[in-house]
């Protein structure tokens, strides 16, 4: 395999930054904030749904803009634009959390969801130059390694965050999460997403494009409305993105609502991070090992084999707030933390590989829209649903289980996917 090119390269770096922000304000740190000292005062089961409800309507905006930021963005040297000013609103919302104290949970909430949406419309345009910044053949490879690194680059920040919680939990104790930790940690984010988004701004070329109409708004709403009408003759997208709004729920909503669920079972804080650091480290092999195998066993195959363990995941971590015993409890929870790690990263990077060999180039950010449109409203689905039975029921883990249809549903549509 020839050496990575310089765009290669710095796309690939990109995702180093941004997998920061998910791995410290999504996945691990900032569920622990707002559960701890912006909903100071609230409810458990409480603070978990709205945690859900918060996620669930960054996604709402996510998935109307999407499609429609999309086709302007096809627009010849507008997707860079793009690309530049979600990640700036990203950032600087991640500055803006500074502000946030005790109680302050509704403010956390605003602030949170303008910095995902920065952080999730930044990421269509980021998935829309992979066509840009490499060819079909390489798009496997290139995609999966763009989340390995991003995976075990945030790894870096990640233990920084650790060592001032940690130091801080010694200097103030009794606390589990000092808010001088929590923002501290925040500044270490936006400066670790800032740094790795300049190489992609200053080399990234927008090699596939559409030449800018008189009537930019106007003409684009017609394109989307083509777009749209038509989508269904364009079958193999078609059904992939059925498939992808089905299964990407589950997997997204253990992602964002893993440390919310395992701290209402129990679970220390210090647990849930050591093994957050321990799924970066792994996720960095078996998502270049997935790639590989998509090569020789297909990528589907490859995805289908990922919907397994996710639905073995789901299965599993519906019992664990049944175990009275804190060690088994842990042993669990590491099990299922290895679980992840091995799949989190492939099935991601290849449905984003494989739905860009079944695009057309020239109009690949209109259709990563509708990609990520698909995904977003995905994400609407699973945390709400969490949300809504947990609060029914009095136990997040039904929720949970909820989710394993999804997977079902998933793989039965991927079965249908033809690629011509």
């Amino acid at each position: 395999m020839k050496s990575l090119s310089k765009e290669e390269k710095s796309w690939i770096l990109y995702d180093v930054g941004s997998s920061t922000f998910v791995l410290i304000m999504v996945t691990s740190l900032m569920p622990i904030f707002f559960k701890e000292t912006a909903s100071f005062g609230v409810p458990q089961h409480i603070s978990t749904a709205n945690w859900g409800f918060a996620n669930s309507f960054a996604s709402i905006i996510l998935a109307i803009l999407s499609p429609i930021m999309g086709t302007i963005a096809d627009v010849k040297g507008y997707k860079k634009r793009f690309l530049g000013f979600f990640t700036g609103l990203g950032i600087v919302a991640t500055l803006a959390m500074l502000s946030i104290g005790k109680g302050m949970w509704l403010a956390c909430i605003v602030i949170f969801v303008v910095a995902r949406i920065g952080y999730s419309g930044a990421n269509i345009f980021y998935d829309a130059f992979l066509v840009d910044v490499t060819d079909k053949d390489r798009m496997n490879w290139i995609s999966a390694s763009g989340y390995a690194w991003g995976y075990i680059g945030s790894v870096i920040p990640f233990c920084m965050v650790i060592g001032v919680i940690f130091w801080s939990i010694s200097s103030q104790p009794g606390e589990s999460l000092p808010i001088i930790a929590a923002r501290v940690s925040f500044v270490i984010v936006a400066i670790f997403w800032f740094m790795f988004s300049i190489p992609v701004m200053l080399t990234i070329q927008q090699r596939f494009f559409i030449e800018k109409p008189k009537r930019l708004i106007q003409d684009s709403f017609i394109r989307l409305y083509k777009t749209f009408k038509n989508i269904r003759s364009y079958k193999p997208v078609f059904l992939f993105l059925l498939a992808y709004f089905f299964y990407i729920d589950g997997v997204d909503t253990i992602i964002t609502m893993a440390m919310a669920y395992g701290s209402e079972s129990g679970l220390k804080m210090n647990t849930m991070i050591l093994a957050i650091l321990f799924i970066q480290i792994i996720a960095f092999p078996f998502a270049l090992l997935y790639a590989k195998l998509a090569d020789r066993f297909s990528d589907k195959t490859m995805l289908y084999f990922g919907i397994s363990v996710y639905g073995f995941i789901t299965t599993l971590g519906f019992f664990l707030p049944y175990i009275s015993d804190q060690s088994s409890k842990v042993i669990l929870f590491w099990i299922l933390s290895f679980l992840i790690a091995s799949s989190q990263g492939g099935i991601q990077a290849l449905s984003r590989s494989f739905f860009g060999k079944l695009i057309p180039e020239q109009h690949s950010t209109e259709f990563f829209g509708f990609y990520n449109i698909f995904g977003k409203f995905a994400t609407i689905v699973g945390p709400l649903l969490m949300g809504i039975i947990g609060k029914t029921t009095g136990h997040s883990n039904y929720g949970i289980l909820s989710i394993i249809i999804l997977f079902v549903i998933g793989a039965l549509l991927l079965h249908q996917v033809k690629p011509e």
